[in-house]
């Protein structure tokens, strides 16, 4: 074994880390779980050896760690690639490009993950409100402590769902592995490490704060895809209410009509009835319904930023 060779699992998995430096955090997560559990996996399996002398016969297996993180940097290049979606043909103008939002997939995938984040942010703070307070009321019992672990546990399961679904709709690198929990310890050392560990509060912050982000985006979401809808769609009905296919009243005789003086008073503008009112209305729908997609795709862009900053190991 050369002098600068990894002589236990940790400083294997420091060379490493060092080796995989100004990589992704996701990719170098996936990478130091891969490394821990097959390295710890091979320790267990040769009893009768150092763990040094392990080490030296994976170097020539598993590989060195400088080795191992070209293999994934190479992989990663590869399948990236190989999953990027295509992209539409750049337009020459800024009108193009700002309609060109219709075509990307990733808009809608935004759109779908506004909607949904009500239910996920409900489900997380839920989780979240009823663990911390069932683990601070169970602390003066003996399964308070083995409560906590597993709330702990399905918090950070959770989390590596929720970096699944993010990626899907963002298309930001997620990890596809957890934190590895490490060697093999005692149950209080455990519970000391996930308290000291700052993932396990900022994962807690996360989905404390996935309820108001999510109420936010759901109402972004609805507000801009109903009124876009109902405006687009006025002057289609109008249009039918013209040439008789119904013969209820017209869209814009549903307004504000308040009493004053025993008179009923229309507060709808008369030019939203005018052929130039209801050609003023379907611009301003495609433009919203537009403007909508273009803000769903920069809010999943800045959410997989905000999840990767408090989910990803550092």
């Amino acid at each position: 074994m050369t002098n600068n060779a990894p002589r236990s699992v940790e400083e294997y998995l420091r060379q490493l880390r060092a080796a995989l430096a100004g990589q992704d955090s996701a990719l170098m997560q996936d990478a130091l779980y891969d490394a821990e559990e097959y390295l710890r996996a091979e320790i267990a399996a040769h009893p009768g050896k150092s763990e040094p002398d392990v080490l030296e016969l994976i170097a020539s297996t598993y590989g060195a760690p400088d080795e191992v993180a070209a293999a994934y940097r190479d992989t990663e290049t590869k399948l990236n690639a190989a999953l990027r979606t295509p992209r539409a043909p750049p337009r020459a103008s800024m009108v193009g490009r700002f309609f060109s939002i219709f075509l990307d997939p990733r808009a809608y995938a935004g759109l779908l993950f506004m909607f949904f984040s009500l239910a996920t942010g409900i489900l997380y703070f839920t989780v979240t409100v009823t663990g911390l307070s069932l683990s601070a009321g169970l602390a003066i019992l003996i399964i308070g402590v083995p409560f906590f672990l597993a709330f702990i546990g399905a918090t950070r399961a959770l989390a590596l769902v929720e970096c699944r679904l993010v990626e899907s709709v963002s298309g930001v690198r997620m990890p596809r592995r957890p934190v590895h929990p490490g060697a093999p310890s005692g149950f209080w050392d455990r519970v000391k490490a996930m308290i000291t560990d700052p993932r396990t509060w900022t994962t807690l912050a996360y989905d404390l704060l996935m309820l108001p982000l999510g109420i936010a985006y759901f109402v972004m979401a609805v507000v801009g895809v109903s009124v876009g809808l109902a405006l687009l769609a006025a002057p289609v009905i109008e249009g039918l209410h013209a040439l008789g296919v119904f013969s209820a009243d017209s869209v814009f005789a549903y307004g504000v009509h308040p009493v004053h003086n025993g008179t009923v008073v229309d507060m709808n503008p008369a030019w939203l009835g005018t052929p130039g009112g209801l050609v003023l209305c379907g611009v301003i729908g495609i433009l919203l319904l537009t403007a909508t997609l273009h803000l769903a795709r920069g809010v999943t862009k800045g959410h997989a930023l905000l999840a990767k900053s408090m989910l990803v190991l550092p």
